[in-house]
């Protein structure tokens, strides 16, 4: 075969990836101290045990590439995102190693798609294959697993060198992780758009405790948020930074609010919002970023669904969640949601099977009842 039609053929593997993927972050990692939070390069070890004495963590950085950081971690959550949609599927031999568009990948993390991201893309990738982690988070002090987050990557380019797709294979502790039962959580979208580490530090350890820890949520000590943290710096500029953070109060999702005790240091508590406390869609000011309702993100049940609105003249050949089929998608599918565009491809098919007209009266109607059977089927 040519080398020209080979590396098409190549290329051709690299099929798009779903921009409105539903997003699942590794459970496991969502408190402890597994990234740097800051982009400045890192080579001070991160050193943790649990108060307990239990669980440890150590991890050590390249000198050329430093710690992986909590912003490389998004491909980690992107990949984690992609392994669940594939069980969703039923996949059969679901793949440690993922064929990745880049483009897609980056638009999903709320990215720049220029040609400066695409080389940030590969030091983050480098950083992730080189970190060093040691821990017996998983079975305790019986077994203490050695391994870095990616085991490799590469880059697949068109004759015209662009990059076209890449292969991410993931470490197996990670993969088993994502894939064994409840190894992960569903996130909200905004937290890509937190631009500060300890703000995305925060709100992954507000998801893991405070998700579903009633109206009360959960509190922690403010020298033991410290050590779980392993930032960089002392314990005064630390209490510090969360004072404010909290004082901002715009983390998607929960709420946080520094408790004074007497004679003892103070405690940092994080609650869910209720759905009239929640953050408007249009963001908020400061370092937080943009935030939006959680509902969805949170793998929560959704409300009753709504009237069937006016449906658009046709159904749309792209993806849906942006239209009035969206809002029936969101009230009448399963929870954990399924991706929109994948359910829009789906009840084409259903009309072209049964051959129902785009523009039928009653389309909106037949979408809701389609989706309703699917939640029945769930």
């Amino acid at each position: 075969m040519p080398k020209e039609q080979r590396e098409d053929r190549q290329v051709d593997l690299f099929l798009p990836q779903l921009t409105t993927l539903p997003l699942r972050d590794q459970r496991e990692t969502m408190e402890r101290p597994f990234f740097s939070l800051s982009k400045r390069k890192r080579l001070k070890p991160i050193d943790y045990v649990s108060p307990d004495g239990k669980v440890t963590v150590h991890v050590s950085a390249n000198s050329e590439y430093g710690l992986a950081t909590i912003y490389d971690l998004d491909i980690l959550i992107y990949c984690a995102s992609v392994l669940i949609e594939h069980k969703r599927r039923g996949t059969n031999d679901i793949p440690q190693t993922l064929h990745i568009v880049p483009h897609d990948m980056l638009k999903t993390l709320k990215r720049d798609v220029g040609g400066r991201a695409y080389d940030l893309l590969s030091n983050t990738l480098d950083r992730l294959q080189s970190t060093t982690v040691k821990t017996n988070i998983r079975s305790g002090d019986a077994v203490e697993t050695t391994f870095s987050w990616i085991d490799s990557h590469s880059q697949i380019r068109d004759r015209k060198g662009s990059i076209r797709g890449m292969r991410i294979t993931l470490a197996k502790w990670f993969y088993d992780g994502v894939l064994m039962e409840g190894g992960v959580l569903a996130i909200d979208p905004a937290y890509f758009s937190l631009t500060g580490g300890r703000e995305r530090w925060l709100y992954r350890v507000a998801r893991k405790h405070a998700g579903g820890a009633g109206p009360d949520g959960f509190a922690i000590t403010m020298p033991t948020l410290f050590e779980k943290s392993g930032a960089e710096g002392d314990y005064r500029r630390f209490k510090f930074e969360i004072t404010k953070i909290a004082k901002e109060d715009a983390l998607p999702g929960f709420s946080l609010k520094i408790e004074a005790r007497n004679g003892a240091e103070p405690m940092l508590r994080m609650v869910k919002r209720s759905k009239d406390e929640e953050l408007p869609v249009s963001g908020t000011t400061g370092r937080s970023g943009t935030s939006r309702s959680t509902a969805e993100a949170t793998g929560d049940d959704q409300t009753a669904a709504p009237a069937v609105p006016s449906p658009p003249p046709a159904f749309p050949e792209g993806h849906i969640a942006y239209t009035a089929f969206g809002s029936i998608a969101r009230a009448s599918l399963p929870s954990p949601q399924r991706d929109h565009g994948l359910v829009a491809d789906d009840f084409r098919a259903f009309m072209r099977q049964r051959d129902i007209a785009r523009d039928a009266p009653n389309i909106a109607q037949i979408f809701a009842t389609f989706c309703s059977k699917q939640r029945a089927a769930s």
